[in-house]
């Protein structure tokens, strides 16, 4: 013979030498893990083809919306509005413009108007009494017809002829004021008190 042992002694003899304990637990490990892992990847690959559907359809919603606003969207009536809000701008701002430039001629004249006001408080009411007769009677007069321009009407006492008193018309705020003129006052007083009730 060959061998001096049985054939199935030594056979036998190999496999108890063998130590299988920590390989069958390593497969068994391994087949966990394996199972593990194919678990979490269907789970993802779930939550992904979830994802897809919810994301598919708003697409679709958004698609749908897109579809029925560009069908809506007329291109020429959109140029026509621009081109009207375009004209309204510039009519808006020529009409700024027209009021700025109005509201300085208006400054200027105010402040002509204050001008004459002063010279005409300076001389007072009566005029330059040593001027002659006919001159002093055209300095009321015209005096009288800045005053009335500007709302104010003077009247004079019927006794005296001194003008004591005046009547102030303001046509923007639709009242009137009647004041009675005392010589104590100044005619810086008057005048200011006029300016601030017109």
């Amino acid at each position: 013979m060959l061998l001096d042992e049985v054939p199935a002694a030594l056979i036998s003899q190999c496999v108890d030498h063998f130590n299988l304990g920590p390989d069958k637990s390593s497969l068994s490990r391994i087949s966990d893990q394996l199972s593990t892992l194919s678990s979490a990847r269907d789970l993802q690959l779930q939550t992904l083809q979830s994802n897809l559907k919810k994301l598919s359809r708003q697409l679709a919603t958004v698609e749908s919306q897109h579809r029925v606003t560009t069908s809506n969207h007329d291109a020429s009536e959109h140029a026509h509005e621009i081109l009207r809000l375009d004209t309204e701008k510039f009519r808006v701002a020529k009409q700024a413009s027209d009021l700025e430039i109005e509201a300085q001629r208006m400054e200027e004249e105010l402040r002509g108007l204050r001008a004459t006001l002063g010279e005409l408080d300076k001389q007072g009411v009566e005029g330059d009494v040593e001027r002659n007769r006919d001159v002093g009677d055209d300095e009321v007069i015209l005096k009288l017809k800045v005053f009335r321009s500007l709302g104010i009407d003077v009247e004079a006492d019927a006794s005296t002829g001194v003008y004591s008193k005046a009547v102030i018309r303001n046509t923007q705020k639709g009242d009137v004021h009647v004041v009675n003129i005392d010589p104590k006052f100044s005619r810086f007083f008057y005048a200011d008190y006029f300016w601030r009730t017109m």
